[in-house]
């Protein structure tokens, strides 16, 4: 069945009118009709209601909206991989958590794209959940986070190791810190459990987000104190915009780099491997600007 039989049915749903739906394709209304007619013959269904100026969909219609979307969608996204394979020898698709593109790929990533030459790069943001499913159905080459996805045919090594530092926009101690205006931010799973131990007596947190860039903006203009990379805060720090809370110790947590162990790309994914393994967590460009010039009093 050709894709633009797919094209004209979901046109002709959106428009509920064969005339404006021919115009937008920049075809003749007697072909809207005949790929309607293609698609009702091959599924042995209506899936239009035709009523005199007005058409609406048909229950089989209906559903079979969800398909014709994945399906266009589906044959948009191999279109423009196969268009970018020709003017790269391989693509490689990296993702990670939110929190990890803010304290450490971000950086990672400028280090992989200037070693590897002739290579087509994807880039995403994705919950651990979804990365350990794109991994699976191989929809996805490497995952970033901060927990070792676990699965038989993933392999989970870990990249580089982060230090967490407590601060605050004011000097004040640890107990005062946690009590107001705290941000908790998802540094993972084991960070959440070890979260729970170490500060089992306090208050909940005023904000919760899984950004770490969510959380260094609010407590800049709200005021407040956060668990945040030395990478991060280093700039705010030098700056005396941010202060380190005195009595806190720094929180080790390490980055994980899972990939299938099956991958086709595998050599690849081993030299990205070694490449971030070797990179220093940095303050991405824009912070360093940012922590630059202290806000106007």
């Amino acid at each position: 069945m050709d894709v633009k039989v797919f094209r004209t049915f979901l046109e002709v749903a959106k428009e509920k009118h064969f005339g404006r739906a021919s115009e937008n394709l920049y075809i003749t209304q007697a072909a809207v009709s005949a790929r309607i007619k293609q698609l009702e013959s091959y599924f042995d269904t209506q899936l239009f209601i035709r009523d005199r100026n007005a058409i609406k969909l048909t229950s089989s219609g209906e559903r079979l909206i969800t398909y014709a979307e994945n399906m266009v969608r589906t044959l948009e996204q191999s279109k423009a991989e196969l268009l970018l394979s020709k003017a790269h020898a391989i693509q490689l698709a990296l993702a990670g958590t939110p929190n990890s593109w803010d304290a450490f790929l971000q950086h990672g990533l400028s280090v992989v794209t200037e070693v590897f030459t002739g290579y087509a790069f994807s880039a995403e943001t994705m919950g651990r959940e979804q990365m350990h499913r794109a991994l699976l159905e191989r929809t996805l080459d490497i995952g970033v986070g901060f927990d070792a996805l676990k699965s038989d045919e993933l392999a989970s090594s870990q990249v580089a190791q982060l230090s967490l530092l407590l601060v605050s926009t004011t000097p004040q101690l640890q107990q005062q810190a946690l009590e107001k205006g705290y941000v908790y931010v998802d540094w993972g799973s084991r960070f959440a459990s070890e979260h729970a131990l170490r500060h089992s007596n306090t208050a909940p947190p005023f904000l919760r987000t899984s950004t770490g860039r969510i959380a260094l903006d609010f407590i800049l203009e709200k005021g407040g104190a956060c668990y945040l990379p030395e990478s991060m805060v280093a700039p705010f720090i030098d700056s005396q915009q941010l202060c380190l809370v005195e009595d806190a110790e720094p929180w080790l947590r390490p980055v994980y780099l899972s990939y299938r162990k099956d991958s086709a790309a595998l050599e690849q994914i081993k030299q990205v491997e070694t490449l971030l393994d070797n990179s220093e967590p940095t303050s991405p460009f824009v912070l360093q600007q940012a922590g630059d010039t202290p806000p106007a009093e």
